[in-house]
């Protein structure tokens, strides 16, 4: 699931939450849990300058980001980080194996990050024999259900506590009713475990200042500080997106981050990594690697309106605030990033095709985008590969006959209200199933009570 999409994936998985109401609930509820937090925090600053300052920032970056990659190198090497350029996924990942190999890695502990989720880390070491631990407590606990994430920042919001209890009971005999805090005391007793075992140390990057070479961590548990330090040796994965210019714009994007993820005015936890130990240091790992990663992200720039879903900070506002996601969860996207952000990076990390039908995933609200910090017009990048959809003959031929008909209709009004009067009982008299383009729709749904006469009479007549 992390690089690739079986065909119908999307539909299958969907189907199967329809049997699933517990996932829906437990979704909506962290969901809008997490965006009333986000209003609180918003609430608090002058938000639309913050959010026009980091758009533009970020706006500025991401084209020029050749000359900020080249200083972002040269600053890393002069810090003493083995920098590596990473094309494609299985570019990345013979990286990785290079470092293991070298250094003789059997254990590794890795830190949240959905990069390394886009790549297959995990499934590619544990082919190669080595014990991975995820460290956050949310992966901790979907790695030992042999999940992925279903969220950007929460990714078991779509399990419930009951969930947890039976998983930690079947692993640990910890009791059925066992409270929040001794299941995450149970966790923490484990995790110290790995990690002062741990050969290797495996992290993403929120940000990657250009200017001094530093690499930006947000968390609220600790573990990726951990995960960072403990092991003498620590590997990043940073997209080639994830730059800034100046350390003095770290500051901004660190708070906005927060607020738009959980709420909070700051992460509990923030590490900037400049280098491996130095001389007379006692923490700190011995080898610090940056894997730069493109993996589609250069074509994706070259897209002339897409290319604007780079500006992402992987906050997963939009995911909080999408009614299709709640509905959902992650999981039928079918992709390492769901909801309205995924929805717009699958087609130009993956592919078009491969990304069916995501860019259809949405209602077109538009809540997406009054909650995106960097300003990501969504709504607008959705239509964009809707249209390409559309061009490349990639949605069914009754859809795109159905919309002809419906234009070529709308262009004349006597057609339209006789097409209209005829609509008005016959495919409701099939349970709707007959209808095209909203056969899907009508199919699952009760048929809405038919008004006596049609508005456009009413109209006509005039409103009483």
């Amino acid at each position: 699931m992390s690089r690739g999409r079986p065909a119908g994936y999307a539909r299958a998985a969907a189907d199967t939450i329809r049997n699933k109401p517990q996932i829906r609930s437990a979704v909506t509820a962290a969901t809008k849990s997490f965006d009333a937090h986000r209003r609180e925090a918003w609430s608090q600053i002058d938000v639309d300058a913050w959010r026009d300052w980091c758009r533009d920032v970020k706006q500025h970056v991401v084209t020029h980001l050749d000359r900020y990659l080249e200083e972002a190198e040269a600053k890393l090497l002069a810090n003493g980080v083995r920098v590596h350029w990473a094309e494609s996924a299985e570019e990345a990942l013979a990286v990785l194996g290079a470092v293991v190999d070298e250094a003789g890695i059997r254990r590794v502990v890795k830190a949240k990050s959905m990069l390394t989720e886009e790549l297959g880390v995990n499934e590619y070491l544990e082919g190669r024999g080595v014990h991975v631990r995820e460290t956050d407590l949310g992966e901790y606990i979907i790695q030992l259900l042999g999940e992925p994430p279903s969220h950007i920042v929460g990714p078991a919001i779509h399990r419930s506590l009951d969930d947890s209890r039976r998983l930690f009971h079947e692993h640990f005999g910890t009791p059925m009713d066992s409270s929040p805090e001794a299941l995450a005391a149970t966790a923490r007793q484990a995790l110290r475990e790995e990690f002062l075992a741990a050969d290797l140390g495996i992290s993403g990057g929120n940000f990657l200042v250009a200017e001094t070479g530093t690499l930006a961590l947000i968390e609220n548990e600790g573990n990726i500080r951990l995960s960072t330090s403990a092991p003498p040796v620590h590997v990043a994965f940073v997209g080639i997106e994830k730059l800034l210019p100046r350390i003095a714009d770290l500051s901004g994007f660190l708070q906005i981050t927060a607020r738009a993820a959980t709420g909070q005015p700051i992460g509990n936890y923030v590490s900037l990594i400049s280098g491996p130990r130095r001389a007379g240091e006692i923490d700190g790992p011995e080898t610090v690697h940056v894997v730069l990663v493109d993996n589609g992200r250069t074509r994706l720039l070259g897209e002339d309106v897409a290319w604007e879903a780079l500006r992402c900070v992987r906050c997963g506002a939009c995911l909080n605030i999408c009614p299709v996601y709640r509905q959902t969860g992650g999981h039928p996207y079918g992709f390492t990033y769901s909801g309205p952000i995924g929805a717009i990076l699958a087609p130009g990390l993956l592919g078009l095709e491969e990304a069916m039908p995501l860019p259809f995933a949405s209602s077109l609200c538009g809540a997406c985008a009054d909650v995106c910090p960097v300003r990501i017009p969504i709504p607008d990048i959705l239509l964009h590969w809707r249209e390409r959809a559309v061009e490349a003959g990639l949605v069914p031929a009754s859809e795109r006959l159905g919309m002809r008909a419906y234009a070529a209709l709308a262009e004349r009004p006597r057609a339209f209200a006789a097409a209209g009067a005829g609509l008005r009982f016959v495919p409701w008299a099939l349970g709707g199933r007959a209808l095209p383009v909203l056969g899907g729709w009508s199919g699952e749904r009760a048929p809405p009570e038919l008004s006596p006469r049609p508005f456009h009479r009413l109209w006509k007549e005039g409103i009483e």
